[in-house]
């Protein structure tokens, strides 16, 4: 059964609508689907993450829109750099039948002899692209290195005979991880140590901010 998460509609798109919304400990929201029109909401920030907890990044939430529920993933989010509190959200409305892409977590398991042996492990990818229908994505993709020696290296097509009812997009010869030998690690660093220092008349760069 879905966890079921409580949503109201609203009418105000205005700046200030939303931010009297979040001071009451609500998150401005908007349902969006292939067959349906957007739709602005608003959730309680505690239920909200209290629900995305007990889900996962990709799981289903049942939304209940003021009595009608609708089953969504959580599309994108946005949250502020210097609170941490969730400015708004994105609810996409899914077929449970149709496979759709969604990124997934790459959490490696075992302990690998080649890092009992001086090597050091880098992993160069920490997610997944993959392709499944709403309720075979997984919360995170698996990758054992418990064989994995020094020189050696795990890619895309490692996993590829591990199970799972979804296909991973990414190239099979995309290298997940590696373990360097010692001395190749301390060059790295060392190397990353001289280029710590700008170049000269380097030009500066512009950000942007963006608000919701």
């Amino acid at each position: 059964m879905n966890a079921v998460l409580k949503a109201s509609g609203r009418s105000e798109l205005q700046k200030s609508s939303l931010n009297r919304l979040r001071a009451e400990g609500n998150i401005p929201a908007v349902i969006y689907g292939s067959k349906m029109e957007s739709k602005p909401v608003y959730v309680d920030h505690i239920e909200f993450i209290k629900t995305i907890r007990e889900v996962g990044r990709n799981g289903i939430i049942s939304l209940d829109v003021d009595g009608s529920k609708t089953d969504v993933m959580l599309s994108d989010y946005q949250q502020d750099s210097m609170k941490g509190n969730i400015l708004h959200a994105d609810f996409f409305a899914v077929n449970m039948k149709e496979e759709r892409s969604a990124t997934v977590r790459l959490a490696l398991i075992g302990d690998a002899p080649g890092v009992k042996d001086g090597g050091v492990l880098q992993q160069a990818v920490h997610e997944l692209s993959v392709t499944a229908t709403p309720a075979n994505i997984p919360q995170s993709i698996e990758l054992d290195v418990s064989n994995l020696q020094v020189n050696e290296n795990l890619t895309v097509a490692d996993l590829k005979n591990t199970g799972g009812s979804y296909t991973i997009n990414d190239e099979d010869s995309l290298v997940l991880v590696t373990i360097l030998p010692p001395k190749q690690e301390e060059e790295i660093n060392s190397g990353e140590q001289q280029e710590s220092d700008p170049p000269e008349n380097e030009e500066g760069r512009e950000t942007e901010a963006t608000e919701s």
